[in-house]
């Protein structure tokens, strides 16, 4: 078969493809591993106790709209990735400015306090559940991402792997933080942002493995 003649059959019959089906797949993925971390949290771990006082309050919708920044800005770029060639001009500075905020509000916070509490402040009571628990609680929103992105046509596996697991990490984030207890933002900046960072390498490992064509 001629070349003119093998392009003239595979373009006939094509449909279009829906304006924004992969921004919508892709969404839709990321709210379905949200209900399902949230579930997990509530029959496993259980929500904290003094989530009605004005402290447990603040605390949690810091952490929340810590993870929220990391999820935005990811999702930002997962909709690039997702498409070939789309990734061009992505920076990886603008995904890191969630963390470099928590990261200062942190610093600033151990400067107003004594040198004595600043192991407290950094560990808390359960720095080992956090480290265990938002990557064991991501494996299934990344999983759905993972699934909802092979519906797209990325060419970055790694990158977009990555990303993948940073909105996964994220996700858990939000979800874990109706359990913890642990109120200081240097606890958060350091637990939260690297099980949130676990979770984006272990997605650029496995995305050229999960997201081969």
């Amino acid at each position: 078969m001629k070349t003119d003649d093998l392009v003239a059959v595979l373009s006939t019959n094509v449909e279009p493809v829906r304006r924004g089906l992969v921004a919508r797949t892709i969404s839709v993925a990321v709210a379905a591993g949200a209900v399902v971390a949230l579930g997990l949290v509530f029959a496993i771990l259980g929500l904290r106790a003094d989530l009605t006082t004005t402290r447990a309050t603040i605390f949690l919708l810091l952490k929340v709209a810590f993870a929220l920044a990391v999820i935005g800005v990811a999702m930002r770029y997962l909709l690039r990735l997702a498409r070939p060639g789309a990734e061009r001009g992505i920076s990886p500075l603008s995904i890191a400015l969630p963390f470099a905020a928590i990261a200062l509000l942190g610093a600033i916070s151990l400067g107003f306090a004594p040198n004595s509490h600043w192991d407290r402040m950094i560990l808390g009571d359960e720095w080992l559940e956090c480290l265990l628990s938002i990557p064991i609680i991501a494996i299934v929103p990344f999983a759905v991402i993972i699934f909802a992105v092979r519906r797209a046509a990325p060419t970055n596996l790694v990158r977009t792997g990555a990303v993948a697991g940073l909105i996964a990490g994220g996700v858990s984030a939000v979800a874990y933080a109706l359990h913890c207890t642990d109120d200081s933002l240097p606890f958060v900046a350091v637990w939260y942002g690297a099980t949130i960072v676990l979770c984006t390498l272990a997605g650029a490992a496995l995305g050229p493995r999960l997201l081969r064509w």
